[in-house]
């Protein structure tokens, strides 16, 4: 399921075993409220904000952990083990129909200031792919 996060409010549709949220602080409180008992909630992103509020209570009487990770600190090494487990684990289910990318738009190499224009509006779902040709 894709929730636009502009027209829909995904808490509704929880509650959530795993969230991963590109967000950031903005997010941190209603994630956590929206999450399963024993859910886990991996922040992989900071886009609106480097801080937010955490009630933890909800942490203890829920059981959630909260991990956060980024690829821009990493080795070359850790990226290509990474990328290695990700052709292994997760392409196969792209592959299969099983795991579907939601695309917003596809745009020539050419147009990649267009496209970063795009991205800063925030206004897009999904990702915005540049492709050569």
């Amino acid at each position: 399921m894709t929730i636009d996060h502009r027209r829909q409010d995904f808490a509704e549709y929880g509650p959530y075993d795993v969230i991963l949220d590109v967000i950031g602080g903005q997010y941190l409180e209603r994630n956590v409220r929206t999450l399963a008992a024993d859910g886990r909630l991996v922040i992989i992103g900071l886009q609106n904000g480097l801080e937010g509020q955490l009630n933890l209570a909800e942490l203890v009487f829920k059981r959630i952990s909260v991990h956060g990770t980024t690829l821009r600190t990493r080795s070359a090494a850790q990226k290509a083990a990474i990328i290695a487990e990700v052709q292994k684990e997760v392409w196969p289910m792209i592959e299969n129909g099983s795991v579907q990318l939601v695309a917003d738009r596809t745009l020539p190499m050419a147009e990649a200031a267009e496209a970063h224009r795009l991205m800063e509006t925030g206004r897009h779902v999904g990702k915005i792919l540049l492709v050569n040709g």
